[in-house]
């Protein structure tokens, strides 16, 4: 298994993503072609695929971005295929995240997970990440 970077939007990704969003949450839609065009070209964002013998098999984001004090990232939508989970994908794509994190500068790297994803929950703990008390809030603007 490997982990990498898309440098271009292909059918195999699209694919890809398309199987794999939805495996973290069925509400969400799958993303188009079009919409990772735009995640590839932006310069904060970091798409990343895990690859096996048989193709694409996890994802992750990383996006960095600057605060008033300092340069922060949080990682979003890591999922991993229900056919390679246990074998330490999640993991791999987490660990590149911070990676490119560090060598961005950034000092902080958070990430949120639903409490009924219990593998995740047991793994960003061992990862080193602190469970944090805070009242997340979200305003929808569009659909």
């Amino acid at each position: 298994m490997r982990i990498e970077t898309p440098e271009a939007v292909t059918p195999e990704l699209v694919e890809a993503l398309g199987r794999l969003i939805p495996q973290l949450n069925a509400e969400l839609p799958a993303p188009t072609a079009e919409h990772l065009e735009v995640l590839l070209a932006d310069p904060a964002a970091t798409l990343l695929v895990a690859r096996d013998e048989s193709g694409i098999v996890g994802t992750a984001m990383l996006i960095v971005y600057p605060t008033t004090l300092r340069f922060e990232s949080r990682i979003e939508d890591v999922v991993v295929d229900e056919s390679a989970r246990g074998r330490g994908v999640g993991e791999a794509l987490v660990r590149e995240c911070i990676e490119v994190a560090r060598s961005r500068g950034a000092s902080i790297v958070e990430l949120q997970t639903a409490r009924s994803r219990e593998a995740a929950n047991r793994l960003y703990p061992r990862m080193g990440f602190e469970l944090r008390e805070s009242n997340p809030y979200r305003l929808t603007l569009r659909r």
